[in-house]
């Protein structure tokens, strides 16, 4: 009301002034009679009229100005908020509080407001947060919701308040903070269909390759083999054209796919039914047909996607193929890989391997060898048999190792008592970072992770890089790689450093101690010769017997102390089993050389009960859990292991957990275990 009283008085007074006007008109012509009466009569009439007219417009005119210019002013208020109200933005005024002090029709509709609402923004758009106010100034706040059917993209931006406001309570907001935002929501409902309606036609580069091509065709008569082609590409075929996809096939038993994105989705919901599908093809073959697929999309161009597809590809064989591989630029899914991988009869690749491995070390100064950490008797073993190439090829060569295990040292001192005095076998992590160089050859064996090397620094300092390893691939691996010999077939490390020593040079002859320690290496990965054993396991087993390694020295270095079988057997008793077919337990590291391998060891025994398909067992060793998991050939341990970021194979795995308890690890393994079951992923 004071302010309607302080307008009216501004309107009266600009009707005043023509009165005031009047008067001094008046006073001039008054003037002009005392100088001049013929003057003064000349003007008198045009100051009367003037006067006339002045007292007219106040007192007669007024009466009809006023409600003019009132009505006036109501019809600009009621057009304004007519368009307010009105308008299709939901739009908005809102305190720090979050509480909307005023709102359009179109808002309080989206939001389920009511009349004098006290409910905050962020109780009916979740993605506002009450911590991100008040809001700094300039800073406009965004944030994309769904509300009902359709997507909005919400803006709030802070208002600046004249100073003689910030005093007054105005709209209800406090006078200590009277903050206020403008509320904005924006339709972008359409936008969003478009671009995933772009993003669904994206083309997809698809590679399905045969793994098992020649061996499924030497299992059957020559006359049905022709048969079997044809079945393997209708049932490829049929997958293929079911989401209106191109087919080409380039080799025998390789093929390249062309879809659209928006079919992704329903291959991995189906869990890539091709996978199984085409291992129900059998016209009398021994063996059933297992293909690997590699799936690259999200570049920029189509040739980018091409290399995505064949990075995946190269994942899913080096992983051990039966299984489908996905990249979408840097982020890497599996799916399937529930076969084992079936051991190669030729060693063709063994020798290939052989010859480049040599002709590399012939070109380096310094050879550094490096396991995982906390290495263990394979990745010893692997690392002392590239030592010996190195040797015999005139390269001084060192492992690096920081820790070893008390069971592995007499092993690698009498290795040691063997060499020249100049000769160190073991170097230190830190003088291999002060070594390494450009003419330094690193050759990282029984690990393919670059974090779980023993020093990952020096694969930074040095492009020249060899890989030699038995474990799956993960998506995280030693990258531009000059030679990676990676075989998920192979038993251990060991199996295929002793195939590589056989064809990398006439002249290269290990000694009783080395054969020993490789051949250890064999005994563990291979629980004794009992899993992940092949023909070529048994070979290279009798290559080192014949260079010397002694069973029975062997055996020797491979026992317990007394600790370490407490500790295992109490790992066995206290085990629990959940799901009626899964083993899991703790093995206590307190007072043991090496808790991991007893936790390994512990892992393998629990496979020897009845009914038991896999075994987990969790150690708690400096700060971190590692947990080791083994099956017999029922259950794919690798695929669980790579839910907690670890791998390995489909018998033999491991992960490390960390910030974490011992009891919480076990309930999550539980829960990833009952989840992958319930799903039909193991």
């Amino acid at each position: 009301m004071e302010k309607k009283k302080k307008e009216t008085s501004r309107i009266s007074q600009y009707l005043v002034w023509p009165v005031y006007f009047a008067a001094a008109a008046a006073v001039m012509n008054a003037i002009l009679f005392f100088v001049d009466r013929n003057a003064g009569f000349t003007a008198l009439p045009f100051t009367l009229s003037f006067a006339l007219a002045a007292a007219f417009l106040s007192v007669y005119q007024k009466k009809r100005v006023y409600p003019e210019i009132l009505s006036m002013a109501a019809d600009n208020a009621q057009i304004q908020n007519r368009i307010l109200t009105g308008l299709p933005v939901p739009y908005g005024l809102m305190d720090d509080t979050g509480r909307i002090l005023w709102g359009n029709e179109r808002l309080r509709q989206l939001l389920n407001l009511e009349r004098n609402s006290t409910k905050p923004l962020w109780d009916a758009v979740t993605e506002v947060k009450a911590k991100d106010f008040p809001l700094s100034e300039g800073q406009p706040y965004v944030r994309h919701t769904c509300l009902g059917e359709e997507n909005y993209r919400l803006e709030i931006e802070s208002i600046q308040m004249p100073k003689e406001m910030v005093s007054v309570d105005i709209l209800g907001l406090r006078n200590d903070q009277g903050g206020l935002y403008t509320v904005y929501l924006f339709d972008e409902t359409e936008q969003m269909r478009y671009a995933k309606d772009r993003e669904d036609e994206k083309m997809v580069v698809g590679l399905i390759y045969l793994d098992n091509y020649d061996e499924v065709l030497e299992s059957i008569e020559e006359v049905r083999r022709s048969l079997l082609v044809a079945l393997i590409d209708r049932k490829i075929n049929r997958y293929v054209a079911r989401m209106n996809g191109l087919i080409k096939k380039l080799d025998k038993d390789k093929y390249l796919a062309l879809i659209k994105k928006k079919y992704v989705a329903g291959m991995k919901e189906g869990k890539f039914a091709l996978l199984e599908d085409v291992k129900t093809v059998s016209i009398g073959n021994d063996m059933s047909v297992t293909i690997s697929i590699g799936l690259g999309f999200g570049g920029d161009t189509y040739s980018k996607n091409y290399e995505y597809a064949r990075a995946a590809i190269d994942m899913a064989l080096g992983r051990g193929g039966d299984q489908a591989v996905i990249r979408e630029r840097d982020n890497i899914s599996y799916y399937g890989g529930k076969s084992q991988q079936m051991e190669k009869n030729t060693r063709v690749k063994a020798r290939v391997k052989a010859h480049a491995l040599r002709e590399l070390i012939e070109n380096s100064e310094n050879i550094l060898i490096m396991g995982h950490s906390n290495g263990d008797v394979d990745s010893f073993g692997a690392g002392v048999g590239v030592f010996r190439i190195a040797a015999t090829l005139g390269k001084r060569a060192h492992i690096v190792a920081d820790t070893i295990d008390p069971q592995l040292r007499p092993m690698l001192n009498r290795i040691q008592s063997n060499l020249e005095a100049e000769d160190a076998l073991i170097m230190s992590r830190e003088k291999a970072v002060e070594m390494v160089d450009d003419n330094t050859l690193i050759v990282v064996v029984d690990v393919n992770r670059p974090s779980y090397t023993e020093c990952p620094d020096i694969l930074k300092k040095s492009g020249n890089v060899v890989v030699v390893d038995h474990h799956r691939q993960m998506a995280e691996q030693v990258e531009n790689a000059l030679l990676s010999y990676v075989e998920p077939y192979a038993s251990s490390t060991c199996e295929l450093v002793a195939e590589i020593l056989q064809y990398v040079d006439e002249e290269v002859k290990i000694t009783s101690s080395e054969a020993d320690l490789m051949y250890a290496g064999i005994v563990v990965d291979t629980n004794n010769f009992v899993s992940k054993t092949g023909v070529r396991t048994f070979e290279a087993a009798a290559f080192l017997r014949r260079c010397g390694a002694d069973v029975v020295r062997v055996r020797k270095l491979l026992r317990d102390n007394m600790d370490d079988y407490k500790a295992r057997a109490a790992a066995v008793s206290q085990a629990e089993i959940f799901e009626q077919a899964y083993a899991i337990s703790v093995c206590q590291a307190e007072g043991l050389n090496s808790p991991t391998v007893v936790g390994a060891q512990a892992a393998n025994e629990l496979l020897n009960i009845v009914g038991v398909k896999a075994s987990f067992v969790l150690t708690e060793y400096n700060g971190v859990i590692y947990v080791s998991a083994r099956s017999i050939d029922e259950v794919n341990v690798q695929v669980i292991m790579e839910k907690f970021g670890g791998g390995g194979h489909m018998t033999i795995a491991g992960a490390q957990i960390r910030d974490c308890s011992i009891q919480d690890a076990k309930e999550l393994i539980k829960e990833t275990v009952s989840k992958m079951v319930e799903e039909g992923d193991i």
